[in-house]
C-alpha cells in the first residue's frame, strides 16, 4: 500500500465513523444532553471536569482550554479544569496511595456538588476513570463517559457515549469532536447573545 494510499484509507475510515455517529440519533440527543448539563451546571456557579489518560489526557487538557480561554468568540472566562496538568499531585497521589487514586483524590479536593466530570477512554476500563466514579456519586456530580464501542466498566456512568468504532485513533478523533460540540454549545448558550461579535 503506497503513502497515499494509507492516507486515503485513514481519511475514509474517519469519515466513516463520523457518519455512523452522525446518523445514531440516540447518541447525537445523548451528545445535546452533555451539553445542556454543562451549561445548566455553569448557570448554577458549577464547573465541569476532564480527565483521561495518554492521549485523553491531552483531550482533557484541550477541552478545559478551550472553555477556560475561549472558543469561537471572546467571552468571560468559564471554570473548567483537567485532572491531568498537575505532576506534583498526580505523582504525590500515585506514590501515596496508587495511580488508580489519582483523579478521584482530586475530585474529592476540588469537585463540588452539581460539577459535571467528564471522563475520556477509548477502552472504558481505565482504574483510575473507573475508580472515580464512587466518589462522583458521594459527592454529587454528574458523571459522564465518553468511550469505545467495546463493553467497558465505565458503562454504568450516568451518562455514557460510546463511539461506534473499537480502534483508538477513530475513537480519540470522535471523542475530540465531541468535546468540540459541548464547548461551542455551551458557549453560545451562555453567551452568545450578549458576546457573539460574528457568525462563525
Amino acid at each position: 500500500m503506497t503513502t497515499k494510499e494509507i492516507t486515503q484509507k485513514h481519511i475514509q475510515q474517519s469519515l466513516k465513523v463520523k457518519s455512523d455517529l452522525l446518523h445514531d440519533q440516540k447518541t447525537v440527543d445523548t451528545i445535546a444532553k452533555i451539553a445542556e448539563i454543562c451549561t445548566e451546571a455553569y448557570r448554577r456557579g458549577n464547573k465541569v471536569i476532564w480527565a483521561g489518560n495518554g492521549g485523553s489526557a491531552a483531550d482533557a487538557q484541550h477541552m478545559a482550554g478551550e472553555m477556560v480561554s475561549k472558543f469561537y468568540f471572546d467571552r468571560p472566562a468559564i471554570p473548567s479544569i483537567a485532572l491531568t496538568t498537575d505532576t506534583s499531585i498526580i505523582t504525590a497521589i500515585g506514590n501515596d496511595y496508587g495511580y488508580h487514586m489519582v483523579f478521584s483524590r482530586q475530585l474529592q479536593a476540588n469537585a463540588v456538588k452539581g460539577d459535571v466530570f467528564i471522563g475520556i477512554s477509548t477502552s472504558g476500563n481505565s482504574q483510575n476513570l473507573v475508580e472515580s466514579l464512587p466518589m462522583c456519586r458521594e459527592i454529587g456530580v454528574t458523571a459522564v463517559a465518553l468511550v469505545g464501542s467495546a463493553p467497558c466498566a465505565m458503562d454504568d456512568w450516568d451518562i455514557v457515549v460510546k463511539i461506534p468504532s473499537n480502534v483508538t485513533p477513530r475513537i480519540q478523533e470522535c471523542q475530540t469532536l465531541i468535546g468540540h460540540i459541548v464547548c461551542c454549545i455551551v458557549e453560545e448558550n451562555l453567551f452568545a447573545c450578549e458576546y457573539k461579535k460574528d457568525e462563525q
